[in-house]
């Protein structure tokens, strides 16, 4: 990651490829997934899949972020064998038709060892490196960034109970400590993105103080992304309680907000409307 003379911070992907964080970016969800909270089963095609990133793509997403094993509260996992079939070839497909930078929402370390030699340029881990210990030297080796975030057991446990003194301090000093782990194992801060994982073992508290305390985040220096989209806690908001396919207000209220108080990347369902609303902040921000 390196800043360049007008101080914006870059960080080196593939051949040819960067996030460039001028602007808040926006990465777009691909589930390949048959049981994904929200849109599980509708890409399980490799055509199918590859047609909807390439959809986000012209929408205005920045990111691609494919993944094959559903992280929803309760989800059983798959083995590592089903994941790369269903991730492998989409992301290889994928890379043969565009140069948008490409994460693998992954745990483990054989899926992302594969996702990369396809053409993936991010690692991005729900559990922060802590699941397979290997998946650290697979990224170290690569030079890949690794997207390290926080949550509370696994997902077939995380929402049982979940409780904390002061969320977003535990947070914190959780991602010292995570940074800590990649600096001594050889993955440099400069290649770390950081997630307070919404909805990953919060309670509905505990998600809202993520989002209004964004800004404790940023002391670590490295960017911070978000992914609230469609998430619950909105429909506990909502008092109509609304499925996760009918929440997007509340999803790209999250998203400006989540931008406001220092997000550097969302991760998002509904590309378009997310592009279109930070478009709309970029432009008053400039004004005042």
């Amino acid at each position: 990651m390196t800043k360049t003379d007008s101080a914006i911070i870059e960080m080196r992907l593939g051949p040819g490829r960067t996030l460039r964080f001028e602007r808040p970016l926006v990465t777009g969800i691909l589930n390949v997934t048959p049981d994904s909270f929200s849109d599980g089963g509708r890409f399980a095609s490799t055509d199918t899949a590859v047609n909807h990133a390439l959809e986000l793509v012209k929408q205005g997403a920045d990111i691609i972020d494919v993944g094959g094993e559903s992280s929803r509260p309760g989800a059983e996992p798959v083995s590592a064998d089903d994941e790369m079939a269903r991730v492998v070839p989409v992301i290889r497909e994928l890379r043969r038709q565009s140069s948008i930078p490409i994460s693998v929402d992954t745990y483990k370390s054989t899926v992302a060892e594969a996702a990369l030699d396809a053409g993936a340029d991010i690692i991005n881990d729900i559990s922060a490196l802590r699941m397979d210990p290997e998946l650290a030297t697979v990224a170290a080796a690569a030079h890949a960034p690794v997207i390290l975030m926080h949550m509370l057991g696994t997902p077939r446990t995380m929402q049982q109970h979940p409780h904390y003194e002061n969320c977003v301090e535990e947070i914190v000093t959780f991602f010292r400590q995570r940074i800590d782990y990649c600096l001594k194992n050889g993955i440099a801060r400069d290649k770390l993105i950081l997630d307070p994982g919404i909805g990953f073992g919060k309670r509905l508290e505990d998600n809202l103080a993520i989002l209004s305390g964004l800004g404790q985040f940023k002391q670590f220096g490295v960017p911070v992304l978000v992914g609230a989209s469609r998430k619950s806690f909105i429909g506990l908001v909502h008092a109509a309680g609304s499925p996760a396919g009918e929440r997007l207000g509340g999803s790209i209220a999250a998203a400006v907000v989540a931008v406001q108080n220092g997000a550097d990347m969302v991760r998002v369902h509904d590309v378009a409307e997310t592009v279109e609303a930070l478009k709309v902040l970029g432009a008053i921000a400039k004004t005042s």
